[in-house]
């Protein structure tokens, strides 16, 4: 089998109320859809993730410039293989960021391609699944100008309650007191059952991120998650210990050479690569190598639409609990709820909730089918 042709899908939808988070206003959802055709008929998606404020040109242009004239006319089962290369021809300009993005989404059409030619879930190709449902987070908690808070995030919350989670994670990184009041409030209104985590997306450093954690310790977090700049592994270091909150970050590192430090030195009690960003099947199968060894946790972060969806619960059903026992720690699905035109739409509405768990698609590659309607209507000419 020969890869014939890469074809970049860049997509954008303009948010009817554009929302805030603790770095800039979000005011549309995009994606970089990859596909990948074959000699032998068999065509593989993957994506790149576009974070809130990124373009989705720019992981297109590592694809369509430095990427798609090395794949073609190479076999799609040599993943390994095609990372490496495309991480080396890239590695003097590009060992992050919409570099790896880019690698991520190739990456992740390979492996979706591999399933469909063995008739199998990507899950079982990575060595099989520890699960067969994961139960999911909602996240979301952003905040719109004609906002009230922390009355609208106590309302969130209770509808996500009421929708049958069981955890959710807030928004925070606002200004401590901000923070604070939305904490508070949100675990009085929800109730002590409730995993209750919080994200920050780096707003802090070390002085403030240690307040915040002291002072919010009554509510019982479960994990504070990037509470520090994403390069900041010494204040991560400092903090960790502080309280029983776990502490969380990675969606920002790339690949085994970019966790290898904060793993090996412990800086993080729970490690969150993103599939579609930190490497795709082949190098988040690594990091999560490089997690088991020393016992950190995972729980993958995941924004994306649903082609990211569902190739995250083929990994999320692969990853070993760190350790395993009778009763282990097991990985959650970040589910988002926040406004997305293609998220569900995309796939056909397959992946959805059901008493409270999230079942992992066992269809061959990563489980889901693309509606092309769907890609119309939303791609740009990029």
């Amino acid at each position: 089998m020969r890869i014939t042709n890469v074809q970049v899908h860049v997509m954008k939808s303009l948010l009817e109320e554009p929302f805030y988070f603790s770095q800039g206003w979000v005011k549309q959802r995009s994606s970089v859809l990859v596909e990948i055709e074959t000699d032998a008929g068999i065509t593989g998606w993957g994506e790149c993730l576009c974070h809130g404020l990124q373009p989705p040109e720019i992981a297109a242009a590592f694809i369509r410039h430095a990427f798609a004239p090395l794949l073609i006319g190479r076999d799609p089962h040599d993943t390994d293989v095609l990372w490496e290369e495309m991480y080396n021809l890239s590695r003097p300009y590009g060992q992050g960021g919409a570099a790896v993005n880019a690698i991520s989404g190739i990456d992740i059409a390979l492996w979706d391609i591999k399933g469909k030619s063995c008739g199998l879930p990507v899950s079982k190709l990575l060595g099989g699944t520890f699960r067969t449902q994961v139960m999911p987070y909602a996240t979301g908690f952003y905040r719109t100008a004609k906002g009230s808070y922390p009355a609208d995030g106590v309302a969130e919350a209770l509808q996500h309650k009421a929708n049958g989670l069981r955890a959710m994670k807030l928004k925070i990184g606002f200004g401590i007191d901000e923070d604070l009041a939305l904490i508070t409030s949100v675990r009085e209104a929800v109730g002590p059952e409730m995993r209750l985590m919080a994200d920050a997306n780096g707003a802090y450093n070390t002085g403030l991120a240690r307040r915040l954690l002291l002072e919010s310790e009554s509510s019982k977090l479960y994990f504070m998650e990037e509470l520090l700049a994403p390069e900041d592994i010494d204040g991560y270091k400092a903090i960790r210990h502080l309280t029983g909150t776990l502490i969380a970050s990675g969606e920002n590192l790339f690949g085994k050479m970019g966790y290898r430090h904060w793993i090996a030195q412990g800086a993080l009690d729970i490690v969150q690569p993103d599939l579609c960003s930190s490497g795709g099947f082949t190098e988040c199968k690594k990091i999560a190598t490089l997690a088991q060894a020393w016992n950190t946790l995972m729980v993958p972060h995941v924004w994306g639409s649903g082609v990211g969806l569902a190739a995250s619960l083929q990994f999320i059903a692969s990853l070993a609990p760190t350790p395993l026992g009778l009763f282990p720690e097991e990985p959650m699905l970040e589910y988002d709820q926040s406004s997305h035109p293609f998220r569900v739409d995309l796939i056909g509405h397959a992946i959805t909730m059901k008493d409270g768990m999230v079942s992992i698609p066992d269809g061959p590659g990563i489980g889901v089918e693309i509606n092309r309607d769907i890609i119309e209507k939303y791609a740009v000419t990029a």
